[in-house]
């Protein structure tokens, strides 16, 4: 099987714009999930919709998005990425709209799944996108503006549908107000996402993937009926339990034998891979449990509307935001992720169990501090997890292990928050039971609602008894929360401690990789040689693969300090040797082995390249800066032009000395010597130091008129010149890109006039002159 990329590798402004596209298409994607909230109970009035419609309206999403998942990411392995992701989109769109068209309840659900196999691949994929664009080390602050999106779109989704339900738009257009924002991304991913197509023998296991979706399916929806349509412990239980783990067995059974597995079990030999995996469920519990049970404490227990229940979640969504944009910066300069992964386990299992110590008096402003902490946890952990994944696993396993994160995540998410709704449901009852018997009152003839959510229409004193109720029951849910998140932190901290590569592929830095195909015995005959770069220098480090004609891996080593290179085979055999290193381009060339040694000396194409920011000693970037780098010789090698952000990139830069000349209008120009090495990537950030102008005009004392042909002379502290002009027929006169000092203004045309002035950086400074003998 043959591997070859037939792009180069994304610049970061272009990494930026797609970037772009990539959090639009993602916002839409999480707010769809949000936005019906509030709207469903006028969706079922107007399509005269049941309680257990209510429920699969949300389900079928659950449903479609969670089983497909894993399906997204080992599609990404076999197919182009943004293919895949706009495809997604497409889908996504398509069930938005036909949801807002639907006519009545089974129409709506139908549509609804449609919409969550679109919401399944744009979860799962923004990170194996990401990851084909970004290496890990620079992967962190991208991370964190995931997580900020996230939070954005769960805080702004049930306001915005209370709005748009309230508004004569009406409740269809919670499902098209998605839809111009999602084209949008498709069109901007379109244009900006370049990356690399890898051409391979495509094999997909259909079996093994409708035996996995079916028992995941079957096991969710036992989950959300159990305790509702069918009593938890019954023979509809046992029917879907032992259908849903005997399809997931013979899943396993499946993904053993076949060669393209659509979760290859192997990944679950890396530990920090199945690490992760236990960890996600308890922070996909931590993160959805949060949004549903607040939103009923909130508007049961407290008696709050919608759009004020959500208002009260702000402080979880703002620490969430704060801490995974924070992390993410820190993460990108240390290339560390187990402390803020650490720090985060800690904070949710702590958060947990002090929200299970609330009731229906708890202080909200003591509430709001659980809260943040809730989020600052949730925040540190939940893009990190799929981090520290893709830092020790191959390319070619990156949507795989990225898609079986996420959906762990997404299934303890759903699973847990049906059992905790369940428990929750039994403690409610319990309380009310407890309360009406103090009272004398028989449970059973009591006008409580009958388990309805609609607590206006009981009597004032059972309303209030339904109340504290759900206050005193909520605390039950966020401490079996707790429990569950304790394992998420057992798992983090048995997690090892790697720093994050800069390759965008796995090379060397990583011994925890994922596990290599078994290699073929030592007979010796082998291939070896000698790796270099264009310049002829060897090149140490570089990863060589050798493979058979079916794609296995045969044998794999890292070039030694001299570049030199040996990997044994068995003899009689055609093989693919591989090589690839940093940001060179890799290599692939057939040996033929014949029972002796083999020497194949590689060459590999590709040159370093520099990058960095020009921005002003305050920190400001600078845009519209003009770079231009020569060599030794003075030869003019590359020039370029930031961009508003300040951002600059050269391609193909060959290792050696350098000169970096940068020029902007209102900054002095920064020469800066630089030495680049062949193959590796520079940064290197350009300080310029910001002038002022200083302009005036003078004129004639008694007539106060200009005077033309005047000199304006300019010195520094120790008198000397520093620029001297002539005013022009207005007695006009300008000094353009002074730095800033004390300086002394002379004047000369009649008797000369001296004047000290104050330059500042980056302030315009006007001075007009008034001489006072004019020559008649």
């Amino acid at each position: 099987m043959s591997t070859t990329a037939n792009q180069e590798a994304m610049t970061p402004r272009q990494v930026g714009r797609a970037f772009i596209g990539l959090l639009l298409a993602l916002l839409v994607a999480m707010l769809s999930s949000t936005i019906v909230s509030n709207a469903l109970p006028t969706i079922l009035a107007d399509l005269n919709g049941s309680q257990s419609q209510y429920t699969w309206v949300v389900t079928a999403t659950l449903l479609a998005s969670t089983a497909s998942t894993p399906i997204w990411g080992k599609l990404s392995d076999l197919f182009s990425k943004k293919m895949l992701y706009q495809l997604s989109i497409v889908i996504f769109t398509l069930g938005s709209v036909l949801g807002g068209i639907s006519q009545s309840m089974p129409e709506l659900i139908a549509f609804r799944a449609v919409q969550g196999l679109g919401l399944g691949g744009m979860q799962a994929l923004v990170q194996v996108v990401i990851a084909a664009m970004i290496s890990p080390r620079d992967r962190g602050r991208y991370s964190g503006y995931i997580g900020a999106v996230m939070a954005l779109a769960t805080v702004a989704g049930p306001l915005l549908g209370g709005l748009i339900v309230d508004s004569p738009l009406g409740w269809r257009w919670n499902f098209w107000i998605t839809v111009p924002v999602a084209v949008v991304a498709f069109i901007v991913l379109g244009k900006t996402l370049h990356l690399p197509v890898f051409k391979q023998k495509v094999k997909i296991d259909w079996l093994g993937a409708t035996l996995l979706v079916g028992g995941v399916s079957l096991l969710l929806i036992w989950v959300s009926l159990a305790g509702g349509s069918f009593a938890w412990w019954s023979w509809s239980t046992l029917c879907y339990v032992a259908g849903g783990v005997a399809a997931l067995a013979l899943a396993v059974f499946v993904e053993t034998k076949v060669s393209a597995p659509v979760v290859p079990l192997r990944l679950f030999r890396n530990r920090t891979f199945t690490l992760a995996i236990i960890g996600s469920l308890s922070v996909g519990t931590a993160m959805f449990g949060g949004a549903v049970f607040l939103g009923q404490y909130y508007q049961l227990a407290r008696g709050y509307s919608p759009t004020h229940a959500g208002l009260m979640t702000i402080p979880m969504m703002l620490g969430l935001f704060l801490s995974s944009t924070i992390a993410g910066q820190f993460i990108s300069r240390t290339g560390r992720t187990k402390p803020w992964m650490v720090g985060g386990a800690i904070l949710l299992v702590a958060s947990l169990f002090l929200l299970s110590t609330i009731d229906h008096h708890t202080n909200l402003v003591l509430m709001g501090i659980y809260l943040a902490l809730l989020g600052i946890g949730v925040g540190a952990l939940m893009q990190n997890l799929v981090l520290v994944v893709q830092n020790t696993v191959a390319m070619k396993d990156m949507g795989s292990s990225s898609s079986s994160v996420t959906f762990f995540r997404t299934l303890g998410g759903s699973a847990g928050v049906s059992a905790l709704g369940a428990l929750l449901a039994a403690k409610v009852s319990s309380h009310v039971t407890s309360a009406l018997s103090a009272l004398g009152i028989n449970a059973g003839s009591a006008p409580t609602g009958g388990g309805s959510l609609n607590l206006g229409a009981l009597p004032e004193p059972f309303q209030s008894i339904v109340r504290a109720a759900y206050g005193d029951s909520i605390g039950s849910v966020f401490f079996a929360g707790g429990i569950i998140a304790v394992v998420t932190l057992i798992a983090v901290l048995f997690i090892k401690d790697v720093p994050l590569r800069r390759s965008i592929d796995l090379t060397s830095e990583n011994a925890e990789a994922a596990p290599a195909g078994v290699p073929g015995p030592v007979t010796g005959s082998a291939v070896h040689g000698v790796v270099t770069g264009p310049s002829g220098r060897p090149l140490a480090g570089v990863a060589v693969t050798l493979t058979d004609t079916s794609g296995q891996q045969v044998a794999r080593a890292l070039t030694a300090a001299d570049g030199s290179y040996r990997l044994p085979a068995p003899s009689n055999a055609s093989y693919l040797l591989i090589t690839s290193a940093g940001s060179f381009q890799p290599s692939a060339v057939m040996v033929t082995l014949n029972g002796k040694p083999v020497r194949r000396d590689v060459e590999m194409a590709g040159a370093g390249g520099l990058s960095g920011v020009v921005r002003t000693a305050g920190g400001q970037p600078v845009g519209g800066a003009t770079l231009v780098l020569t060599d030794e010789r003075g030869e003019v090698v590359a020039s370029s032009i930031t961009g508003g952000d300040g951002w600059y990139h050269f391609d193909d830069v060959g290792g050696g000395v350098h000169t970096l000349t940068v020029t902007a209008a209102g900054h002095q120009p920064s020469a800066t010597p630089l030495v680049t090495t062949e193959g590796e990537q520079a940064t290197h950030d350009v300080e310029l130091v910001r002038t002022a102008r200083l302009a005036g005009v003078v004129r004639a004392g008694r007539e106060d008129r200009p005077v033309a042909e005047a000199q304006v002379t300019l010195l520094d502290p120790a008198g000397e010149v520093v620029a001297t002009t002539l005013t022009d027929e207005e007695g006009r006169y300008s000094f353009t890109d002074l730095p800033a000092g004390d300086y002394t203004l002379v004047t000369s045309g009649y008797a000369p006039v001296a004047a000290p002035l104050e330059v500042i950086a980056g302030t315009p400074l006007s001075r007009d002159v008034e001489l006072t003998h004019p020559t008649r």
